[in-house]
């Protein structure tokens, strides 16, 4: 869609929300000429504290002109926000013209639509203010504020347990048996990378060890900590050993209330491997069969059936970890909406007390788009989700943490359900940024978060896990940045 701007240079906002309410509509820039049968004309005019934003938007033959105006008040930081969320809200409402009914999360674009919410209540506002914010504000359907008002008050009520201190810890796999349709993730399946795992093994083991002095050093205090991938199970037992006993030696464990491994994959778990996680102290493993329909299950490019899974889950019970999880895709090739039920009764029918309800994202590196896969539609995805939702209430679940991601089928959203007592604290505590997460392995993203405010840094681990072995220098200056961080926030230390 050809884009031109008056007035302002409010590229991310018109982009962000061109890409979220027009799949596969890239921005493009230049006068709007004759032969254009795509385009939008976003105008700012400022007249002291007063701004109007008009939004004139061709589309399919069709053309729409919609104006939002709103005061400007504050700081100029403040009257940046303002001028970014009128411009926003103003090509929403033109958007909505060509839509078959307002998106779930109304002008929302990003990652965490609830984090509002988390600050509202922190604030001393209510959860139906905090509703009617999101509605009045943002445009979201009543269903969803309801939903971020329940999610956003888990993470409101997590960050009441948190010190200034306290960080989680992640440790990234990027192994797995074979590669899924859905999947863009920088992974290696093990069939061509077997020779990469031992010297990957190894590296990690020494990054861990210089993270725990690190943190020891700084009077850093874990609070959860997270195996992930790719497969971690995808590892031999014992090189999975050697990577949670550098944890365990590395680390000071007494304030960790959590440790979880990604168990994934079925056709990877063995009874060695799951005694290494139990005699670890793990608290919760993830198996994540994303379906329980064999057809599907052939559709993505797996290599196990569901009943591979079905004896997996026998495996597991066997070892009584605290928490299970285990997570399930709307929207995957060859579903549908009787097919996802079938499979979500699958797996309640388990009596895992956590069920991740993700909603599948057309990533452009995946096998789907790739191959050009067929995948259900928006509203059979809608279907899927909306069947979902009163069974696991029924069931005796509730949300606890939610994210979107870019290009998610029908605009929606990933949800974790769990029963009272089950939510994985980890996954609260990235998803709200609610404190800083040091990261271990290829791809690595090092969050840190300053205590009470909104300001986030960041750094990177290499991709690949060849590249990571040959440069452990990039994970010690990762390293140094977070202790600097730490360093400028108590200069007096770890006593401080």
């Amino acid at each position: 869609m050809k884009l031109v701007l008056k007035g302002h240079n409010e590229r991310y906002t018109v982009e962000q929300s061109l890409m979220n309410l027009f799949p596969g509509e890239l921005p493009v820039y230049g006068p709007v000429l004759p032969e254009d049968e795509s385009w939008a004309v976003v105008d700012c005019r400022e007249e002291g504290d007063t701004l109007t934003v008009t939004t004139e938007l061709t589309c399919r033959g069709r053309t729409a002109l919609r104006s939002y105006g709103t005061g400007l008040s504050g700081t100029a930081f403040d009257r940046e926000g303002q001028r970014r969320h009128a411009v926003g809200a103003c090509f929403y409402l033109a958007a909505l013209e060509f839509l078959a009914g307002p998106p779930p999360w109304g002008m929302l674009t990003g990652v965490r639509p609830d984090k509002p919410v988390t600050w509202m209540l922190a604030a001393g506002k209510t959860p139906a203010e905090a509703c009617r914010m999101l509605e009045e504000t943002y445009f979201v359907t009543p269903p969803r504020a309801a939903l971020a008002a329940e999610t956003g008050g888990a993470a409101a009520e997590a960050a009441k347990g948190l010190g200034p201190r306290d960080i989680a810890v992640y440790v990234g796999i990027p192994f797995c048996p074979t590669r899924c349709a859905y999947c863009s993730f920088v992974s290696q399946s093990v069939e061509k990378s077997f020779h990469l795992m031992a010297p990957y093994v190894d590296a990690l083991v020494e990054e861990i060890r210089a993270g725990g002095e690190m943190v020891r050093e700084r009077g850093l205090r874990v609070r959860a900590f997270y195996m992930g991938g790719g497969t971690p199970t995808t590892l031999t037992a014992e090189q999975m050993e050697r990577v949670l006993a550098a944890f365990g030696s590395s680390f000071d464990t007494s304030f960790c209330d959590e440790i979880t491994v990604e168990a994934g994959r079925p056709d990877t778990l063995t009874p060695e491997k799951l005694a290494v996680l139990k005699d670890r102290g793990v608290t919760r493993v993830s198996v994540n069969p994303q379906t329980m329909e064999d057809r599907v299950l052939r559709a993505i490019g797996r290599r196990h059936t569901a009943g591979d899974i079905a004896r997996a889950m026998e495996l597991v019970a066997k070892y009584e970890f605290p928490h299970v999880n285990m997570d399930l895709i709307a929207g995957l090739p060859e579903d549908s909406a009787e097919g996802f039920r079938r499979s979500l009764d699958a797996c309640l029918a388990f009596g895992t007390d956590n069920v991740t309800v993700h909603t599948l994202a057309l990533k452009r590196g995946s096998r789907i788009l790739q191959e050009g896969l067929s995948v259900p539609e928006p509203a059979e995805v809608a279907a899927m989700l909306d069947a979902a939702f009163p069974v696991l209430r029924g069931a005796g679940y509730a949300p606890y943490y939610l994210y979107r991601q870019k290009y998610m089928s029908g605009s929606f959203e990933n949800i974790g359900w769990t029963r009272p007592g089950g939510r994985c604290l980890y996954n609260i505590y990235i998803m709200s940024e609610l404190c800083s997460i040091l990261s271990f392995g290829a791809g690595g993203s090092t969050k840190m978060v300053e205590p009470g405010t909104n300001r986030i840094e960041r750094v990177f681990n290499v991709k690949y896990p060849a590249e990571y072995a040959a440069r452990p220098d990039k994970c010690l200056a990762n390293q140094r940045a977070f202790a600097a961080f730490y360093s400028r926030l108590y200069p007096g230390g770890a006593n401080c």
